[in-house]
């Protein structure tokens, strides 16, 4: 009787349970329990719920790149990304008091309140590249980070964060972290920009590399000007600032 108590279950899994990560109803049912002793286990306070078919052991404190984990497996395509991605790739030009989450997927998806309650974040599904390229290019997993978290290469992530300016990133910052990041992989950034369908995208990466005299300007020019589009793409950031992109000459 006692090996079927969801309070024993509970005690002879705790060793396998990683603390600070958050635990799915699916992760406890693979370890004996079902979904009434789950319950019982959180109305008793052997587990703290976090939200539906989500919990936490008690006392813990959610890990970041675990809860990013957990959120991999319901949003498909899941990724850091943009500002975000360069700053842990150690791109960065202001270090924020609070870190706030770009996050990045392939559909829309609405972040759980118990992530976004520890970690402020923001999510988009922008498709900023042509159904063509790879889903896996320019995303890998930090050296010493979580092996399902991915992260945007610099590469990627320079093109996500031109992709942001207007949308709440603003344009002097674009142009600090752009001119930081100089060694860019050319190779991986030219099939990237092939792929990318935005044409303010290329124009402002056009732009700003021939401003700032960076080495992959000529590839922004090439791409900028195989999209085309019109003579000017003009825009207002909502903190005022004019974008003024004028199509490049051939």
């Amino acid at each position: 009787m006692e090996r079927t108590n969801p309070t024993f279950l509970f005690r002879h899994l705790l060793s396998d349970a990683p603390r600070g990560t958050p635990l799915s109803t699916v992760w406890l049912q693979e370890r004996g329990l079902n979904t009434k002793q789950v319950a019982r286990l959180g109305a008793d306070g052997w587990l703290r719920r976090l939200g539906r078919g989500i919990y936490l052991l008690p006392g813990d404190v959610l890990n970041r790149d675990a809860s990013l984990a957990q959120l991999v497996k319901s949003v498909p395509g899941l990724h850091v990304a943009g500002k975000t991605a360069l700053a842990w790739r150690g791109i960065r030009h202001n270090v924020a008091f609070t870190e706030h989450l770009i996050l990045w997927g392939d559909a829309p998806a609405t972040l759980p309140p118990w992530f976004t309650a520890a970690f402020p974040a923001s999510y988009q599904s922008t498709q900023l590249f042509d159904a063509a390229l790879p889903p896996s290019t320019g995303l890998a997993p930090l050296p010493s980070g979580h092996p399902e978290v991915l992260v945007s290469t610099p590469e990627r992530a320079l093109l996500e964060l031109l992709s942001d300016v207007g949308k709440g990133q603003g344009l002097e910052e674009a142009r600090h972290l752009l001119e930081s990041a100089r060694t860019l992989r050319r190779p991986v950034l030219e099939e990237l920009l092939a792929h990318v369908q935005r044409i303010k995208v290329v124009r402002l990466a056009c732009h700003m590399a021939q401003e700032l005299g960076l080495p992959w300007a000529d590839l922004a020019h090439q791409h900028s000007a195989r999209l085309g589009g019109g003579a000017r793409w003009v825009s207002t950031t909502p903190a005022g600032e004019r974008l003024n992109l004028k199509r490049p000459a051939i």
